[in-house]
């Protein structure tokens, strides 16, 4: 499972560090796709797999915007013999990573921030404890 948050700078090459924690999971070689709210995901090969089956279900204008959307902004990625994966130029645009990220499991995938990104994602108001309260009433009995 793929938990925590972690800080990492990409080099001058555009190579980050992925926690080592998350090798793993990962595996040697995983999907890097565009994700939502700017952000990359990282996805298992397997996870990946379970993700697109969903999507290539869908019909019609929204299923077809859905599969363009992630399967052309997807590409599989290694982690060479340092813990590094290199971040492809048009992944680095889309998320706005220049130097300082974050990387954060969130269960079946990790996600990739710039950290200016993703300080202002958890500045939101709709973050502090008492709306994450709010929302976790809608789950717990």
């Amino acid at each position: 499972m793929l938990i925590g948050e972690y800080y990492h700078n990409l080099d001058a090459k555009g190579r980050i560090i992925i926690p080592t924690k998350f090798r793993d999971d990962l595996g040697g070689s995983f999907v890097m796709s565009k994700g939502l709210e700017g952000c990359l995901y990282l996805h298992p090969v397997e996870e990946w797999e379970k993700f697109t089956s969903e999507i290539m279900n869908m019909r019609g204008a929204e299923g077809r915007k859905l599969n363009r959307f992630f399967f052309s902004g997807a590409a599989e990625c290694e982690i060479d013999s340092h813990g590094r994966v290199t971040v492809p130029p048009v992944f680095r645009e889309y998320a706005g990573l220049e130097k300082e990220a974050v990387i954060v499991g969130v269960s079946g995938r990790a996600e990739v921030w710039s950290l200016e990104r993703w300080n202002a994602y958890m500045d939101d108001p709709s973050f502090e404890p008492d709306e994450i309260a709010k929302i976790m009433d809608n789950f717990m009995i």
